[in-house]
């Protein structure tokens, strides 16, 4: 598993967020936020991780490190 796919998911629960409020928030579908927590996305682009990171009030680093 990796860190983004941890970092994610560790992040929306302390957020209380479901993956798709989540997916809501950061403009992006639903099954990205699955696949990703999954680990069957191990490279979201970069947009991607941008969107996600700013629905989470985090930076990008805080999700690859």
């Amino acid at each position: 598993m990796s860190n983004i796919t941890k970092n994610i998911r560790k992040l929306r629960e302390a957020k209380g967020l479901s993956q798709e409020k989540l997916a809501r928030m950061a403009d992006v579908a639903n099954n990205t936020i699955i696949k990703i927590e999954a680990g069957k996305n191990q490279n979201p682009t970069l947009d991607t991780l941008k969107k996600i990171a700013k629905a989470l009030e985090v930076s990008v680093d805080d999700l690859i490190k």
